[in-house]
């Protein structure tokens, strides 16, 4: 890390042992808040003050979202957002923990050109994820970046190549793969308790429908023009009085994730978290399934050529059976009829897991057959268990890959992307893992990608 003057952070080095001497060495460094000197701390723009960075922007007081972690290891200097009541809540959330004002601006540009920012934390909604982390990549920033990290195929191809070549460190917000049940889940497949894994079957839940929603003046405070960014131009939509934890449908904020413009929906939303876990356990991290078959799949409405043909309302899979199977036989398998977590089936038991247990034959069998000492560990990269937040900083230390790096994601979420392409179309395609493409179907190779609104492409 480099301050403002061009001096290395010697703070920041100076701490890496402590950090990474595991909890009680954390909370040693924590005096500091990370880091020995207010030189040495990392400077921190978020972009995007939403709900997943810090719930009290829409609700006072609650205590929910990343944003309040990393105050412990940088300084959040900057916020921006193109909704000005969440803007000027969230300067007032940033204010309270430093005591400092931050910039605050409806343009992620001026971070990206602000050489005083070190690290950008990426809060939006899915379809500025990729422009915004390539910039400030390219700008030598590093990236903690909110899952899913994309919104195409093709966007995580790019983002691959740009952290290849810049060497940020770049965490994506899986926070599971920091979370003790599922790295217990893999060492115990790795350990050979369940033999030969043979399939892993995710749930996710199904998605929600709304009604028909009519075009609406934007409210004064959002802009939503630069809210659209590279998405297709389209008309604002809400209606109140939806039983959801934004108490409305619509087509921005929260409820984006329902829209194919915006988001992949729950194949995206919850199978970026538990898809990204059955790769990882079934150790397919470097390659991809070579077939994908919609078995069964619902939209609310119709489909034409893997488009929509209504605008008006959510239009995301709502129920859906998706297989997918790679070249060695093995199967992952995504659905919304299951309880929400990931099972693993072998040749010698099976195990289920998710964000509240691991449970199985085989998880029993640990109380008198325990793992090795270090398992964990060696499945954490040889690291002390520690949250998301802090992995990311580490890694910030040392340069190795955080837990959730982009290669390993993007494989995993490809997957996410080509169930959600043969959903769309309702037919079986193939997939060429080691070029990345569609073999035999130019319509579904064409939805690899997606053209950029004119003003909001990527630059490079």
């Amino acid at each position: 890390m480099v301050n403002r003057n061009g001096s290395t952070r010697r703070g920041f080095v100076a701490c890496a042992a402590s950090v990474l001497a595991g909890a009680t060495g954390i909370r040693r460094c924590e005096q500091a808040l990370g880091f020995q000197s207010p030189n040495a701390r990392p400077t921190i723009g978020v972009i995007g003050c939403g709900l997943r960075w810090d719930k009290r922007v829409m609700v006072p007081n609650a205590n929910y979202g990343l944003g309040k972690q990393f105050p412990r290891f940088g300084d959040v200097v900057a916020v921006c957002d193109v909704d000005q009541n969440r803007l000027a809540r969230a300067g007032e959330i940033v204010k309270g923990w430093s005591s400092a004002e931050p910039l605050q601006c409806g343009d992620y540009r001026k971070l990206i050109d602000d050489k005083s920012i070190d690290l950008v934390h990426i809060v939006t909604p899915d379809h500025w994820h990729a422009k915004i982390a390539i910039e400030a990549m390219l700008s030598g920033k590093h990236v903690y970046c909110e899952k899913p990290m994309t919104l195409t195929i093709r966007e995580g191809q790019l983002i691959r190549n740009v952290q290849e070549k810049t060497g940020a460190v770049f965490q994506v917000g899986t926070q599971q793969r920091s979370a003790k049940q599922f790295i217990k889940a893999i060492a115990m497949i790795r350990n050979g308790r369940l033999g030969e894994v043979k399939r892993a079957v995710c749930g996710i839940d199904q998605s929600p429908e709304s009604p028909r929603l009519k075009s609406t003046v934007p409210p004064k405070h959002l802009d939503w023009d630069r809210w659209l960014g590279p998405a297709p131009e389209t008309d604002y939509r809400y209606q109140a009085g939806a039983n959801n934890i934004m108490k409305e449908w619509s087509n921005g904020h929260y409820e984006f994730r329902w829209w194919y413009d915006f988001s992949g929906g729950k194949l995206t939303d919850w199978g970026a978290h538990h898809v990204d876990i059955a790769t990882w356990g079934l150790g397919k991290t470097k390659t991809g399934p070579v077939t994908i078959d919609p078995v069964m799949v619902e939209h609310p409405i119709e489909f034409k050529d893997g488009q929509p043909l209504r605008r008006d309302c959510y239009n995301t899979a709502t129920r859906f059976l998706i297989n997918t199977t790679y070249a060695d036989g093995m199967k992952l398998e995504i659905r919304h009829d299951t309880d929400n977590g990931i099972l693993f089936e072998g040749t010698k038991g099976r195990i289920f897991v998710n964000r509240g247990r691991l449970t199985g034959k085989p998880v029993e069998d640990l109380r008198v057959n325990p793992l090795p000492d270090g398992a964990l560990e060696d499945v954490y990269q040889g690291q002390p268990l520690s949250n998301h937040v802090e992995n990311f900083f580490s890694a910030l230390i040392t340069r190795r890959a955080p837990i959730s790096d982009v290669a390993s994601h993007h494989r995993a979420l490809t997957t996410c992307h080509l169930a959600g392409i043969a959903a769309r179309l309702g037919e079986s395609i193939r997939w060429d893992p080691i070029n990345e493409r569609v073999i035999g179907n130019s319509v579904a190779q064409g939805m690899v990608d997606r053209p950029k609104r004119a003003g909001y492409e990527i630059e490079m």
